[in-house]
């Protein structure tokens, strides 16, 4: 009886961990283990391994496939698809997470020579620190202490002196060093990878020693996935999901994807660290132009400085399918956010989110399969404690664009530990599945 009782305690056990990798399957902290993937921390994303795992079967049902993933974010899919050894392509509008998924997608190259670079930086970076920073920008005074920024000063100059535009050992190098500006600073990070300079942590570390081990890192990654029989079939396209400029010979059969969550999430500020450091931007002001401009309308910052019109985006054809349940809300949202200090614009915010998503389901259409199968990785959201159901949303908007069949697979709750919450709106995150 005890040894069935401790098979039993096993079993359970087993069964949880799956339960929880599967509801971490919309997250991508599991990819911090995985080679390659982990190269650049990117919160919104969700798990690598879940990803190849369900190519995987859709291979074995329908034989070889060509994969998109119209939000590629920093190559998730498309790292899982080489894994796999599947076609791949990936369009994403970031210009820095844009650059960050190529470089990671140029992992065959040879590691040797990219060490022999790193070398190079190193050495001319060490004897080239300059007493104090150069930079007089707020932003990276404030996260760094003065010997950590002048180091770092020091290897990007380096890296600059004797980079050779576009060779992927160099963009390597350039990925090393944004890799470790997070871990050199003494800066707190929100959970979505808002820098936080009046929140300082204890671990620190050092940039040259960060920037060698890194480097070793990134080398033995390298070296694993040429061993695992990872092939490099991916490519990804700066372009927009909803008017991409893109041609295919061979239609999409599977979409792999987790598009922005209509809740307030600013993909621009989150690598506003990262863009100060390289020259990108010089202060806040600058995301619009450098970046919001070009993404999905899904954070009120966005939609603020667009100065748009609820009247307007309610006319937009677009989101006809679902006017009659978009409309309260918005109109709700538009009266509530006048009772609110920010006053942010969640109504404009909301309408036009829906509006991009419809686009992009219409350019999904004109490119998958007949037989395609879409999984989008989405949650719903409550701006202001008003609930916006986007995966209902989301499938009346798949189903009007031309696609068969539509159904919701929860994954796990979310927003439902409400102590300090500003609203009490469960809320939820799953799979949307989309049949053509």
């Amino acid at each position: 009886m005890e040894q069935l009782s401790l098979f039993s305690d096993a079993v359970r056990s087993v069964n949880l961990e799956k339960d929880r990798k599967a509801a971490r399957s919309g997250s991508f902290i599991d990819n911090m283990s995985l080679p390659i993937h982990r190269w650049f921390r990117y919160s919104a994303g969700f798990s690598g391994d879940w990803a190849a795992k369900l190519i995987r079967e859709q291979i074995a049902e329908k034989g070889q496939y060509f994969v998109l993933d119209p939000f590629a974010g920093s190559g998730t899919t498309l790292l899982a698809a080489d894994s796999v050894q599947v076609r791949s392509i990936g369009w994403e509008s970031h210009p820095f997470v844009s650059r960050i998924a190529q470089t990671k997608l140029n992992w065959n190259l040879d590691e040797m020579s990219y060490l022999e670079k790193v070398q190079i930086v190193l050495e001319t970076a060490s004897k080239n620190i300059p007493e104090i920073p150069r930079t007089n920008k707020p932003l990276l005074l404030s996260c760094y202490e003065d010997i950590s920024l002048a180091r770092l000063e020091a290897l990007r100059d380096a890296y600059q002196a004797h980079r050779e535009s576009g060779l992927p050992d160099w963009e390597l190098v350039w990925l090393t060093i944004t890799s470790i500006l997070r871990e050199c600073s003494g800066a707190g990070t929100a959970q979505w990878q808002y820098v936080l300079p009046n929140k300082r942590k204890a671990k620190v570390k050092e940039p040259f020693e960060a920037f060698q081990r890194k480097s070793i890192l990134f080398a033995g990654d390298i070296r694993v996935a040429k061993i695992s029989g990872y092939k490099n079939l991916s490519t990804i396209g700066l372009t927009d999901a909803r008017d991409p400029d893109a041609e295919f010979q061979k239609k999409i059969d599977l979409v792999v994807t987790s598009p922005p969550y209509p809740n307030n999430y600013d993909y621009a500020d989150a690598t506003r660290l990262e863009m100060t450091f390289w020259g990108e931007l010089e202060s806040w002001s600058d995301l619009q132009p450098a970046v919001r401009q070009y993404l999905i309308r899904s954070c009120s910052q966005h939609s603020a400085a667009e100065k748009l019109s609820l009247n307007n985006l309610l006319s937009d054809e677009d989101v006809k399918p679902i006017l009659d349940e978009l409309e309260p809300v918005c109109r709700t949202l538009e009266d509530v956010r006048l009772t609110k200090g920010g006053r942010k614009t969640y109504h404009t915010m909301i309408a036009a989110y829906f509006c991009d998503l419809a686009k992009v389901w219409k350019t999904l259409r004109k490119v998958c399969n007949p037989d395609s199968t879409i999984c989008f990785v989405i949650g719903d959201s409550a701006p202001y404690g008003v609930y916006v159901p986007a995966d209902k949303w989301l499938t009346k908007l798949a189903l009007e664009a031309g696609f068969q069949d539509g159904r919701f697979e929860k994954l796990r709750d979310r927003n439902v530990k409400w102590k300090n919450r500003k609203h009490r709106v469960p809320l939820h995150e799953g799979r949307l599945w989309i049949k053509g």
